[in-house]
């Protein structure tokens, strides 16, 4: 009930929000259209005539280039030093044997049986229905 009373006055609501819109536009075009003011003329520059001729460029004076030295073909080569006929040795180094490393067992310990056979479990006396009292 209340969601069909709340409708009703959204409704009622909207014929006057889109009546008080046509009365308004409706206002806006009967009216007169204000004046506009002019705006005003902005004064133009005068045209020159003609512009003046550019100054004539300045021409750099020639300088003569001295030629290159020539590159010889040929360089002189460095004279290496001699290496000795025979090269010294080095003595030869010794290292202690190394330590021996643990042994690792082989065989692995024996696996625990697995009983094949459930254990008894304990009855608890308050838990057990009472016995049959008739043949």
């Amino acid at each position: 009930m209340a969601s069909s009373s709340m409708s009703f006055v959204l409704f009622i609501a909207l014929i006057f929000s889109s009546m008080n819109m046509s009365f308004g536009g409706r206002y806006l075009l009967q009216t007169t259209m204000p004046s506009i003011p002019t705006l005003p003329t902005i004064p133009t520059l005068p045209k020159p005539g003609s512009l003046p001729p550019l100054p004539a460029m300045p021409t750099l004076p020639k300088v003569a280039i001295p030629p290159m030295p020539a590159i010889p073909t040929t360089l002189p080569q460095p004279t290496l030093p001699t290496l000795p006929a025979t090269q010294p040795t080095l003595p030869k180094a010794t290292l202690p044997p190394l330590p021996s490393l643990p042994t690792m067992p082989t065989t692995l310990p024996p696996m625990p049986s697995i009983p094949t056979s459930l254990p008894k479990i304990p009855s608890i006396p308050f838990l057990t229905p009472p016995p049959a009292t008739s043949p």
